[in-house]
C-alpha cells in the first residue's frame, strides 16, 4: 500500500470548473457549499473564542491519535469537503483550500467541488494563509493536529501578522448533524502464542528506557502503540484492529484511558484491573478523563515524556502537549516505535505463516476471476474488490482486510490511490492492466501486496514499463549490506531501471508493516529525499514498490513485503551484514515481462522466488483443497531456462551495469 513523498496561491488547474451547462460534473463530485456556509456562520461567532471572530479555520484528517484511519464519527475532512482521502482543508469567510499530496491530487480533483482551491503539499499552507489573511486570525482544534505540525505552522507564521489560535470546540461537530456514533465492538487480548512477548514483559523494557531518559511518565497516544504494548486488539478504527484509548505510565503505575464498556472480562483479566495496586497492572478510566488526571499528576512529576514525531507517528497532539507544564516537557520519540517495528521470533514466523495462507486466498480468487471472465461473465472494479475480500475472509485467523482494496482497471490503475466505488467503477476486459492492491489482517499477521495483471495482450509500452518495475523489485530485494547503511538509500536500486528511461514515480518505495497492526508502521520510510538516519534491523519487514503511472492511460505497481535478515555467511570480516527474504509469495505476471531486459541475476532470483511460490504456496493450496487455485500458480512459476537467454543483448548487459552501479554507490553512501 502507497505512501506519499515529500506557488502559486490559485493552486491545480480544476477539471471541469467552473461548471459548464452542457458537460456533467464528475460522478463523485460533491457540492459542500451548505456545510461551508453554516461553518462560516460558526466562525463569525464571537464565542468561538477569546477576542473578536476567527478570519479562516483549519480542518485536518486526523482523530485525537493522528491515526492513519479514522472512524467515519471522526471524518470530519470528508464532511466538510466531499474529499475522502488524506490532507488539509483551510476555509476563510470566502475561500475553500485542501492540500493534499501528488498522490490524492486527481482523486481530490474529482471529488472536490468548484468553489474548492486544490493546493499540493510542496505548496506551503503558511505562506497561502500569510498571501490571504495578512493580520487574521487562524483558528483549529488543537487535539485533532499533532504539536509537531502546529509548531511548524507557529514557526512558518512566526515573522507574520498572521496568528494561529486553538479552538477547543470543535466547529465541524458544532455543524454536523446525523455524526455517526462510535462502534460499540468490545476489545480482546491478542494471545500470547501470536505475540510472542507478554505485555508486562514489554512495559517493563519500556520503563528501562524511560529510566535512562530520567521519565517520571510517558503519554502515550498511537492506538497502534497501546495496542502492541498490552497485547490487547480492538474493532473501533475502520481497517485497523485497534482500541480507541490513551495511555500513561509511570515507574509503578499504569492507566488506561478508553470506553469501559468495550473492556470485555477477558480484557479485565488479562491487565489484572480488579483491585489494580502493583506496577503490572492496568488502572481503568472513562476515555475523557485523560485531561484532568494529566493536569492533576503532572503537578507532582518532574519530567513527563511525551512522544514527538516519527515515520508513521505523528506524536501527541497540540492539545495534550499544552497540559504538561513546559518546563516539565520532554519531547522524544516513542520508544514503542522501535520496539514493536523489531519482530520477535514469534512475530517473524508468524507473518511469514499469515502471507503464504493470504498468497493461497489471491492465487486462487485470481484463478476464479480469470476463469468467470474466459466463460463471458461480466465483472468490474467493485466486484473484483469485494470478492477478493472475501476469498480472504475465508482464510484460517482471518480478521479482515488491513486497508481498502484497490482494484484499478486502465486508466484508474495510473491513479495511485484510487479506490473502487459505485459511482467510479470501471468494467473490467482485457483490454489493459489491471492493478490489485489489498492485504489482510491475521491473528499472526498483517498483509499489504500489489499485482498488476493483463487478461489480454499487452501493448509493447506496458511490457516495457512493467518489465522495468518488477527489475527495480527485484534490484532491491536482493541487495546484501552493512549494518550502517541508511535504509533511505536503498530507494535508488528500486528506481533506477525507471530512470534508466526517463521515468519516476512519486511516493515512497516502503514503508514498515506491523505484526497484526496498522499496515504503515515507523520507523521505516524508504524514499531517497528523506533527510533521516534510520537503520535497518534483523526482523523488521517492510514494502518493496516501485510503480510506474501514465495520467489516462495506465498504470503498473509491484509490491512485496521483505524481512530484514542477516546474511554474515557472505563476508569474512567483523562488520555484520543485512539481506532480504520476501515473505509476500504471489506470482508475477509473466505475459507482462520482457526476459531480455533482464539480466542472468535477476533471473535466478525470480527462478528462485518462484520455487518458493510452488513449494509453499501451492503446499498451502494443496492443502485447503484449493485445486484451482494450485493451477493457476503453478502456471504463472514456470520455471525459466537460466542458460538459454540472449547473453549478449545490450539491454541486458546495461542492465547489469546499471545494478552493480547502483549497488556501489548505495554501499559507498553508507559512509555518510
Amino acid at each position: 500500500m502507497l505512501v506519499g513523498n515529500g506557488y502559486s496561491s490559485k493552486g491545480v488547474t480544476r477539471k471541469l470548473c467552473p461548471p459548464m451547462d452542457n458537460i456533467p460534473q464528475p460522478k463523485n463530485r460533491v457540492d459542500t457549499s451548505a456545510i461551508l456556509a453554516r461553518l462560516r456562520a460558526e466562525m463569525r461567532k464571537i464565542t468561538v473564542v477569546q477576542g473578536p471572530p476567527i478570519d479562516a479555520y483549519i480542518v485536518t484528517f486526523g482523530d485525537e491519535h493522528q491515526s492513519e484511519y479514522v472512524a467515519p464519527r471522526d471524518q470530519r475532512l470528508q464532511y466538510i469537503s466531499g474529499f475522502s482521502g488524506d490532507g488539509m482543508a483551510v476555509i476563510t469567510l470566502k475561500k475553500a483550500a485542501l492540500w493534499v499530496s501528488d498522490l490524492y491530487k486527481l482523486q481530490a480533483n474529482q471529488e472536490l467541488s468548484c468553489e474548492w482551491t486544490l493546493m499540493i503539499q510542496s505548496n506551503s499552507v503558511s505562506d497561502w494563509l500569510k498571501m490571504e489573511l495578512p493580520g487574521g486570525r487562524v483558528g483549529a482544534d488543537p487535539a485533532l493536529v499533532a504539536n509537531s505540525q502546529w509548531e511548524g505552522l507557529l514557526k512558518e507564521l512566526a515573522n507574520s501578522s498572521t496568528t494561529l489560535f486553538p479552538v477547543k470546540n470543535n466547529l465541524v461537530d458544532q455543524i454536523w448533524a446525523h455524526r455517526p456514533n462510535y462502534t460499540s465492538h468490545e476489545a480482546y487480548v491478542w494471545p500470547i502464542e501470536y505475540a510472542g512477548k507478554t505485555w508486562q514483559h514489554k512495559v517493563s523494557s519500556v520503563r528501562e528506557v524511560m529510566k535512562g531518559d530520567a521519565c517520571d511518565a510517558l503519554v502515550l497516544t498511537g492506538l497502534d502503540e497501546i495496542g502492541w504494548l498490552l497485547n490487547i486488539r480492538g474493532r473501533n478504527i475502520p481497517h485497523l484492529p485497534l482500541l480507541r484509548a490513551f495511555l500513561l505510565i509511570t515507574k509503578d503505575q499504569i492507566h488506561l484511558y478508553t470506553d469501559l464498556n468495550k473492556l470485555a472480562e477477558q480484557v479485565k483479566t488479562h491487565l489484572r484491573t480488579e483491585s489494580c495496586f502493583s506496577a503490572l497492572c492496568a488502572r481503568t478510566h472513562n476515555y475523557e478523563q485523560i485531561w484532568t488526571d494529566l493536569r492533576t499528576l503532572s503537578q507532582i512529576w518532574k519530567k513527563v515524556c511525551l512522544p514527538s514525531e516519527t515515520a508513521f507517528s505523528p506524536g501527541v497532539s497540540r492539545a495534550i502537549y499544552l497540559t504538561i507544564p513546559a518546563e516539565k516537557r520532554k519531547s522524544m520519540k516513542s520508544p514503542i516505535v522501535a520496539m514493536k517495528a523489531e519482530k520477535n521470533p514469534v512475530e517473524r514466523q508468524g507473518m511469514r505463516n499469515a502471507h503464504i495462507r493470504d498468497a493461497a486466498a489471491i492465487c486462487d480468487f485470481m484463478a476464479y476471476f480469470e476463469l468467470k471472465m474466459s466463460l463471458g461473465e461480466k465483472w468490474d472494479e467493485l466486484s473484483i474488490s469485494n470478492s477478493l475480500d472475501q476469498f480472504r475472509r475465508e482464510q484460517a485467523l482471518n480478521r479482515g482486510i488491513s486497508f481498502r482494496t484497490t482494484v484499478a482497471f486502465g486508466s484508474h490503475a495510473a491513479l495511485p490511490h484510487y479506490e473502487p466505488n459505485n459511482a467510479t467503477k470501471l468494467d473490467v476486459d482485457n483490454s489493459s492492466v489491471l492493478l490489485i492492491d489489498s492485504g489482510g489482517h491475521y491473528l499472526d499477521g498483517t498483509t499489504d501486496v500489489t499485482r498488476t495483471f493483463h487478461l489480454g495482450t499487452p501493448t509493447e509500452e506496458q511490457i516495457d514499463a512493467y518489465t522495468r518495475v518488477l527489475m527495480g523489485a527485484i534490484n532491491l530485494a536482493m541487495l546484501t549490506f552493512p549494518h550502517s547503511l541508511h535504509m533511505n538509500k536503498v530507494d535508488i536500486l528500486a528506481r533506477a531501471p525507471l530512470w534508466d528511461a526517463g521515468f519516476d514515480y512519486n511516493h515512497g518505495t516502503g514503508h514498515g508493516i506491523g505484526s497484526f497492526l496498522s499496515v504503515h508502521e515507523g520507523p521505516i520510510f524508504i524514499a531517497y529525499n528523506r533527510n533521516d538516519d534510520e537503520l535497518f534491523k534483523e526482523g523488521y519487514f517492510f514494502s518493496d514498490e516501485p510503480g510506474y503511472y501514465k495520467e489516462d492511460k495506465f498504470g503498473i505497481r509491484l509490491e512485496n513485503i521483505l524481512e530484514v535478515v542477516e546474511r554474515n555467511g557472505k563476508n569474512d570480516s567483523n562488520t555484520k551484514f543485512f539481506g532480504f527474504d520476501s515473505v509476500t509469495l504471489v506470482p508475477f505476471e509473466p505475459r507482462l515481462i520482457d526476459l531480455s531486459k533482464l539480466s542472468p541475476q535477476q533471473i535466478h532470483w525470480l527462478n528462485e522466488y518462484n520455487k518458493r511460490v510452488r513449494n509453499e504456496v501451492g503446499t498451502e493450496l494443496k492443502k485447503q483443497s484449493r485445486m484451482k487455485g494450485f493451477y493457476w500458480m503453478m502456471d504463472k512459476t514456470l520455471h525459466i531456462p537460466e542458460d538459454c537467454r540472449l547473453r549478449g543483448s545490450s539491454s541486458s548487459l546495461k542492465s547489469q551495469i546499471l545494478i552493480y552501479v547502483s549497488i556501489a554507490f548505495v554501499i559507498s553512501m553508507a559512509a555518510f
